[in-house]
């Protein structure tokens, strides 16, 4: 069993601190800050075994060498992005698995945003660390990669059960809201969602993790039906 804490770093970040119950064995995804990472690993008991890397951009890794030196614990990234990635300890792909302890986690490769992004799946509870390929009712700029290439990505998370806990990069969702209303304003359940997103953000609770029935219900990038679509909505979306 897994146990998953959002990190609040930055300005609208999330690094993700995951604990293997069975083990007690420790990573971080994202460690862009080194403070309160290193404040929230310390008050879990000091215990880091693994860095988990989705995409190179700084807001995403600049704090990785100052943790690694700190705890000791090995880097894993995408192999395709090795080059502009701090220094990995293990490089994967595709289909790739990294153990955790008990915890297993599949890399999913889910260019679009950079074109080496990559994404980790846990099974035990149902976990999505998706960077910045997909956000609670959004989806990432396409810096690099293409509308063809973010609506592949997507499709990857197809087979996941309901239950997913969307851990994404950033505390997006209350603009992306105001973006996804325009864009599906018939949308019973997304006004739903999105009344409760502007509560909690009102109270200053974070949105994410989301739950990836809510995310296939109302995200308009996950519900785009094909690459055309997807493509005009974050085009719109790039000028809203």
């Amino acid at each position: 069993m897994l146990a998953v804490q959002a990190i609040p770093i930055l300005s609208d970040n999330y690094a993700w601190l995951l604990r293997d119950a069975a083990t007690g064995a420790v990573a971080i995804v994202d460690p862009a800050e080194a403070g309160p990472v290193a404040a929230a690993i310390d008050a879990a008991g000091g215990r880091l075994d693994l860095i988990l890397l989705t995409h190179h951009h700084a807001d995403h890794v600049a704090g990785t060498d100052t943790i690694r030196d700190r705890y000791g614990a090995r880097v894993v990234g995408a192999a395709a992005d090795a080059h502009r990635l701090p220094r990995l300890d293990r490089a994967v792909a595709e289909g790739d698995r990294v153990a955790l302890g008990g915890s297993e986690a599949l890399v999913l490769e889910t260019p679009g945003h950079t074109r080496g992004h990559i994404a980790y799946v846990f099974a035990d509870p149902a976990v999505l660390l998706c960077g910045d390929t997909l956000f609670s009712l959004g989806c990432g700029r396409l810096f690099e990669g293409t509308a063809a290439e973010m609506f592949s990505s997507l499709r990857k998370f197809d087979t996941l059960p309901d239950d997913t806990q969307v851990c994404c990069g950033h505390e997006y969702t209350e603009s992306n809201a105001r973006f996804a209303r325009h864009a599906d304003p018939d949308n019973a359940a997304l006004a739903a969602y999105a009344e409760g997103v502007r509560a909690r953000r009102a109270a200053g609770q974070a949105t994410v993790p989301s739950r990836l029935a809510d995310e296939r219900a109302c995200n308009p990038f996950l519900r785009a039906p094909d690459v055309a679509t997807l493509a005009n909505l974050r085009a719109r979306k790039d000028r809203f």
